[in-house]
């Protein structure tokens, strides 16, 4: 049986299951093809198929996994249902204005391209077509650490700074390099990620490695350190001992690494409010609202569900960015009445970059943007400044 055919089966079995079905709230539609033009794209979600058609079962399962039975996951998406808008009307709406301000510089829109790791797992040239997307679009790149190429690379590739995101390592010293890597790439904002450290159960993604016959090893390597060696920001850095989690990393950590840099500091997996209050008080200059993607724990709670609270916590004292299952320009137009400054998509550009390179990349943020401006219109918001708590209800379950 041919990898198309397993996939097939695979894909099958899940839409076949009640569970998905009624998380997923899918209708029977006609069976059809995965788009082969950037021009077939009704939507973002119309690119999730056309990469999985072109990626390995492993690479793709990698990219589509939650954590356990992905609860978080489906809650990423089924929060937004839970919200509705209060559209105005008699307003001149001839007019958008879209940018916003994030330190001190100005972008194109909110919307802006989340830290994802080992890119080259979806097209070879890894950040570099998203670097260039960012650049033709003024979007907002955040680079993982565990990036194939550096944040210096990637730097070039934008034809400016990007924002760089810190895993915490088991080494203080790794990370205290990475971060002056970092800066020496001028990086004007380094966001902490903290909701990985205790490691993590990805069933989805063990699930479609097993339709996988390649030998992994032979990109991966044997040793764990193979893995950081083929990562541009640990380049020529010692790695002996080195491990990808460091379950001592507390708020003590923050507060040193406040005092290392001058950067901005971003802490990322932030879902309470009691969390946002100690985040600034550490030093943070914000929070990023975020469960991985639903990748972190199984929580059950989706992001836009949590961002709320955190709001209220942080009030004026610093900015909140949030990400977790955006693919409609509604799903941002809720975020940004709900106080967020900036909304971060992950796997939706990275479908696009899968499927047709840096044009599929380019078309994602162009469709977002096109659907957030006609819900503006909708809704009779002229800049996103205007976006209040005052256009968004919440909905009484039943």
């Amino acid at each position: 049986m041919s990898v198309n055919q397993n996939r097939r089966r695979f894909l099958r079995y899940l839409l076949a299951s009640p569970v998905v079905a009624a998380g997923q709230g899918l209708l029977q539609l006609p069976e059809s093809e995965p788009i082969g033009t950037l021009t077939e794209a009704i939507n973002v979600l119309d690119f999730e198929p056309a990469a999985r058609r072109k990626l390995p079962p492993a690479h793709y399962g990698y990219l589509a996994t939650g954590v356990e039975d992905d609860a978080s996951l489906r809650a990423n998406r089924t929060g937004f249902g839970r919200y509705y808008l209060r559209p105005r009307r008699l307003i001149d709406i001839r007019k958008l204005d879209t940018q916003i301000e994030l330190f001190g510089t100005k972008w194109e829109s909110p919307i802006a391209f989340a830290p994802i790791g080992n890119t080259m797992a979806f097209h070879p040239e890894g950040e570099i077509p998203v670097a260039h997307a960012a650049k033709s679009r003024n979007v907002v790149q955040i680079l993982s650490n565990n990036s194939n190429i550096s944040v210096a690379n990637a730097a070039e590739a934008r034809g400016g700074p990007v924002w760089f995101q810190l895993n915490p390592v088991n080494r203080w010293e790794v990370m205290e390099q990475m971060v002056r890597r970092a800066e020496e790439a001028r990086s004007p904002v380094i966001a902490v990620t903290v909701d990985t450290q205790a490691g993590r159960r990805t069933d989805t993604f063990e699930r479609w490695k097993r339709f996988d016959k390649r030998d992994c090893k032979v990109c991966h390597g044997t040793e764990r350190s193979d893995f950081y060696r083929r990562k541009g920001n640990y380049q020529n850095l010692d790695l002996t001992g080195l491990f990808g989690l460091n379950q001592e990393f507390s708020w003590n950590h923050i507060a040193r690494l406040r005092k290392m840099t001058t950067a901005k500091l971003l802490i990322k997996g932030i879902e309470t409010g009691e969390d946002a209050r100690l985040a600034i008080e550490s030093g943070a200059d914000g929070v990023v609202v975020s469960n991985h993607g639903g990748r972190a724990g199984d929580t059950g709670r989706g992001t836009i569900e949590a961002l709320p609270e955190v709001v209220d916590a942080i009030g004026s004292k610093g900015v909140v960015l949030i990400d977790g299952g955006f693919r409609r320009g509604s799903d941002v137009f809720k975020a940004l009445a709900l106080g967020a400054r900036a909304v971060c998509v992950g796997r939706p550009y990275i479908w696009g970059l899968a499927a047709f390179g840096q044009p599929g990349v380019e078309r994602v943020i162009d469709m977002l943007r096109a659907e957030l401006q006609l819900v503006m219109k909708q809704c009779e918001t002229t800049s996103i400044a205007a976006i209040t708590p005052a256009y968004i209800g919440r909905s009484t379950p039943a």
